[in-house]
């Protein structure tokens, strides 16, 4: 990462936290906020991505399905599904310059979640994100998130983004 400016890391860095904070508040317009026009957002188990399997617990591969991922959690959830309350923690791992403003970065995560009638936190999952980041005029998008879940098997549905 020494070969990155500052300034691009620190991108990233705001990019990511803004991502994480919009999840955490279940913000899902700051949380699309978060996505160039081109974004694409994937959530898949280690096996699947290891062995080449497009399954995945959700795949929103064009930025319409993003907005379909708003709808759904904001307008079409809202009365239907049993909430809870995540809390993301990453570290950045590394940065790769890709040319022309992108940028690869990859972070671990580990995300927990409380749900309100147990009030009991648990580890919902943990991971990696592998991502491709636009920065443009020192403002960061992404153009691909994608969190690999380290294990096939969560301890619950998963309702919202990861």
């Amino acid at each position: 990462m020494s070969e990155i400016e500052a300034d691009v890391i620190f991108s990233i860095e705001n990019l990511n936290r803004d991502y994480i904070c919009a999840l955490d508040k279940l913000d899902m317009n700051k949380w699309l906020a978060c996505f160039n026009k081109q974004g694409t957002y994937t959530l898949i188990s280690n096996e699947n991505e290891r062995n080449g399997l497009p399954i995945a617990f959700m795949l929103d591969d064009c930025y319409e399905r993003l907005q379909d991922r708003v709808t759904q959690v904001v307008d079409i959830q809202e009365d239907s599904t049993e909430h809870y309350q995540t809390r993301h923690m990453t570290q950045l791992t590394n940065i790769t310059d890709l040319g022309d403003n992108k940028y690869k970065a990859d972070f671990n995560f580990t995300t927990f979640y409380t749900q309100d009638l147990i009030e009991q936190t648990a580890l919902l999952g943990a991971g990696r994100y592998e991502d491709i980041i636009l920065v443009e005029n020192g403002k960061a998008s992404f153009i691909q998130r994608k969190a690999v879940l380290d294990t096939n098997v969560l301890p619950r549905y998963v309702a919202y983004p990861i």
